[in-house]
């Protein structure tokens, strides 16, 4: 073991601005706690978009990529959170719109249980009901998709939601309306 990988993190309990603040100076350890610390986050939301772990991964590599590039450019008017939050929403809108999404959105669903292997009516059940949820969550328009994903799967509140899709708390709150009646109602068999 080296005496590198031996010790902790630099960093590891800094705020995130000053870890900005470093890596912008060009600290590349300050930015991979950055990584460490929103990555799995991000990789949820772009999944979430995505609905592929493999285009998931790429958008947040290369949304982390692009953070980097412009870390001079940060303001610090948003957490950095939001920031990359922000980021990896328009690589993955770019992504969708380059692609079609491909379905099933297998993040959705929950992990599987002894319970459900030994119970097969259950598991194909749950199964088809995570199918019919990812083809819902399809058919949503890509404002409403990404609303929902940061309200639901990321508990995002609505005020940092609007700083990620430069819109207002009140389109926000519309689009979230929207995506859970249109998810209400296409999973209405499923209750």
């Amino acid at each position: 073991m080296t005496e590198r990988s031996a010790s902790p993190q630099p960093g590891g309990g800094l705020p995130d601005g000053l870890l900005a603040v470093r890596a912008a100076e060009g600290d590349e350890d300050s930015f991979a706690v950055l990584v460490q610390r929103h990555s799995q986050s991000l990789l949820t939301l772009a999944r979430g978009m995505l609905g592929s772990p493999q285009d998931a991964e790429e958008a947040v590599q290369d949304a982390f990529l692009s953070a980097w590039r412009r870390l001079p450019e940060y303001r610090h008017a948003a957490e950095f959170r939001t920031w990359m939050y922000r980021i990896t929403v328009n690589r993955c809108l770019t992504m969708r719109r380059r692609r079609p999404p491909p379905v099933p959105l297998s993040t959705v669903a929950e992990p599987a249980t002894a319970d459900a292997w030994t119970q097969p009516a259950r598991s194909a059940e749950q199964d088809a009901a995570t199918a019919a949820l990812s083809h819902a969550l399809a058919e949503l328009d890509a404002g409403q998709r990404v609303c929902w994903i940061l309200r639901e799967l990321q508990g995002m509140p609505y005020k940092e939601i609007a700083h990620v899709t430069r819109t207002s708390e009140q389109t926000v709150r519309g689009r979230l309306f929207r995506a859970r009646r249109s998810l209400q109602e296409a999973m209405g068999p499923w209750r």
